[in-house]
């Protein structure tokens, strides 16, 4: 246990400088808390935040659209922590042919015998989804880490799947999920084509699945999507952006606020350890680079610079992910989990606690995963 004293507390609402004692939950918000009984960290001049939850990293690499040799390298530990990630969702891409869904499995294992949270999806672009059970169901209803599938719409590389089998995929999706308790999230990797988002909203006008099922991703990367996320979001489903290198999910969010959308089911992920890509007018590759995982609180700095308040920006990196997961953090409040960042004044990341162990303190790595 520890005692974190005299800190500013954001949790996303500012509760103003509060001290904390924190387990593996957060046990108390006081004031003042008196005790000689837990080590002290002093917060003074220091911010407390809940930690990132990234629901979109390829945790076994992604990639290898330019061969073999351009597949991505597994994430490690400390790439998540050190950019104050404590939650990750791991999930295939492109490649679920050479990569498969046991393996995700065993990464994701690995990753919380090193100390960090972490969940997968089953499923990759290709339609029929790859199981590790052979069967959707069986894998969310049996399988703890397993909250959902992943499918590619409207993209050169998808199976481009009709309008009922999007049905049945998201029918069994939600059936497991209501059967185990869990979120049943079917995260969709939309590309550019120009169906956009069509089949799903082919889906919910013939279904009574609910529109929250359905988890678009990558939805800043053309106006037209863009658009499309906007109405479904109205409509009042999850829609998720991709923290880039221009900060689209900062200037989308900003028109998404001047229209007055729902600003609760927004999220920002981070694509990392997957391969981003450029092609030529032939569909050749022309590019190819590897996302990093720390663009996500490179996000949230920059929406700080673009006037947004603590408040305002940290939602779509902890609460708003945490709920659409029905997770038990994202925000600090007694009983919650502690998983906690302890910011500087000039916001950057000093302290990482996960579960209620430090990770990072004073920015000196103090766990580091098996092989690092």
């Amino acid at each position: 246990m520890y005692l974190i004293k005299n800190i500013e507390v954001y949790s996303p609402t500012y509760l103003g400088k509060k001290d904390v004692l924190v387990s593996d939950k957060i046990e108390m918000i006081q004031d003042h808390i008196e005790t000689t009984l837990f080590p002290i960290l002093d917060g003074t001049h220091k911010k407390l935040i809940p930690g990132f939850i990234d629901q979109h990293v390829h945790i076994t690499g992604g990639g290898g659209e330019g061969s073999f040799k351009t597949k991505a390298p597994e994430i490690t530990l400390s790439k998540l922590t050190a950019a104050g990630i404590t939650t990750v969702l791991g999930l295939l891409g492109t490649d679920g042919i050479s990569r498969d869904v046991e393996n995700l499995l065993s990464k994701a294992k690995a990753l919380k015998e090193e100390g960090i949270n972490c969940l997968i999806i089953s499923g990759s672009y290709q339609y029929p989804p790859i199981t590790i059970t052979g069967d959707i169901k069986k894998d969310v209803l049996f399988i703890d880490e397993v909250v959902g599938c992943k499918l590619a719409l409207s993209d050169h590389r998808s199976s481009h799947v009709t309008p009922q089998e999007l049905i049945r995929l998201a029918s069994d999706v939600r059936v497991s999920a209501l059967l185990s308790g869990k979120p049943g999230i079917l995260t969709l990797h939309m590309g550019d084509e120009k169906e956009g988002l069509a089949p799903v909203f082919e889906a919910l006008e013939k279904t009574d699945i609910p529109i929250t099922v359905f988890r678009p991703t990558h939805v800043t990367r053309n106006p037209h999507l863009l658009e499309e996320a906007y109405r479904l979001l109205k409509m009042g489903g999850y829609i998720d952006m991709t923290a880039s290198p221009d900060h689209q999910p900062t200037h989308a969010i900003i028109e998404a606020k001047k229209r007055q959308l729902p600003l609760s089911r927004i999220t920002i992920s981070s694509d990392g350890q997957g391969s981003w890509s450029h092609y030529d007018e032939d569909g050749h590759l022309t590019k190819i680079g590897v996302s990093s995982v720390d663009c996500l609180f490179k996000e949230f700095n920059y929406m700080l610079t673009a006037g947004f308040t603590i408040e305002e920006a940290l939602p779509f990196f902890t609460v708003n992910v945490a709920k659409g997961l029905h997770l038990n953090k994202g925000i600090i409040e007694v009983n919650k989990d502690a998983d906690l960042l302890l910011l500087d004044e000039n916001n950057e990341i000093q302290d990482v606690m996960i579960k209620g162990v430090l990770h990072i303190q004073n920015k000196e790595l103090l766990i580091k995963g098996t092989y690092e």
